[in-house]
C-alpha cells in the first residue's frame, strides 16, 4: 500500500469524485467556449451591419451629390441660360421663348433625393410648395403644361426629346445624344463652377 504513490486516489469515492470534477470542468469549457462563439457571432454580425450601413451612406451621399445637368429639345435652338432664366422657368414665371414656343419644363418628382438640390439652389422651396406650384402652373394648360413631372430620368430625357419648347433637369449620367446639353452661367455639368454641382 505504501509502495503506491498516490493510495487515495484508488479510493471509489475519491475517484468518483475525480470523474465528477473532470466531468464538470470539461461542461464549463464547453459551455465557455459555446458562449465565446455566440459573443463572437454577434461581434461579426454587429460589424456586419456597421459596415452595410456605412456602404449604404456613402451610396446615398453620392447619389446626393451627383450634378444635374440642363437639357433642351434639340428644335429649341439654345446654347446657354442664366441661373436667373432657369429659375422663371421652373416656376412657370417664363411661359414662352423669345421665338413664341411655349416652355415646358420637365423634372423628377420634387420628393426624389435627385431634386433636393434643384429645391434648394433653384425653387427655393419645400416639397410641398412646389407640388402647390406645379399645380397652380398647370391650371388651364390641359394640352400643354408647364411643368411635367417625369417618373424616372429616362423618362424625362424622353419627354425632354419629344417636346418642342422642352427644357428639364436631370442626373448628368442620364443624357444622351437625343438632347441639346445647356450651358448654366456659363459652364456645362462637371466643370469647375457648374452652379448645379452636387456638392
Amino acid at each position: 500500500m505504501w509502495g503506491t504513490p498516490f493510495p487515495l486516489v484508488t479510493t471509489p469515492l475519491l475517484r468518483r469524485y475525480m470523474v465528477f470534477v473532470a466531468v464538470e470542468t470539461l461542461y464549463e469549457f464547453r459551455e465557455n467556449q459555446r458562449w465565446a462563439v455566440i459573443v463572437q457571432g454577434e461581434r461579426v454580425r454587429y460589424l456586419q451591419i456597421v459596415i452595410a450601413g456605412l456602404i449604404f451612406s456613402v451610396f446615398v451621399s453620392l447619389a446626393a451629390a451627383r450634378d444635374l445637368a440642363l437639357v433642351a429639345n434639340k428644335t429649341n435652338n439654345l446654347t446657354a441660360m442664366t441661373m436667373a432664366d432657369l429659375v422663371k422657368v421652373c416656376k412657370a414665371q417664363t411661359n414662352r421663348w423669345p421665338d413664341g414656343r411655349a416652355i415646358t419644363f420637365i423634372m423628377r418628382s420634387p420628393s426624389t433625393p435627385e431634386m433636393k438640390m434643384l429645391l434648394e439652389k433653384v425653387l427655393e422651396m419645400p416639397e410641398s410648395q412646389v407640388n402647390e406650384m406645379i399645380a397652380t402652373a398647370n391650371h388651364g394648360r390641359v394640352n400643354h403644361p408647364a411643368i411635367l413631372v417625369a417618373d424616372s430620368d429616362e423618362d424625362l430625357v424622353n419627354k425632354v426629346a419629344s417636346i418642342p419648347g422642352a427644357v428639364g433637369v436631370v442626373d448628368v449620367y442620364a443624357i444622351n445624344s437625343s438632347v441639346a446639353v445647356l450651358k448654366l452661367g456659363g459652364k456645362l455639368p462637371l466643370e469647375p463652377g457648374y452652379l448645379l454641382h452636387g456638392n
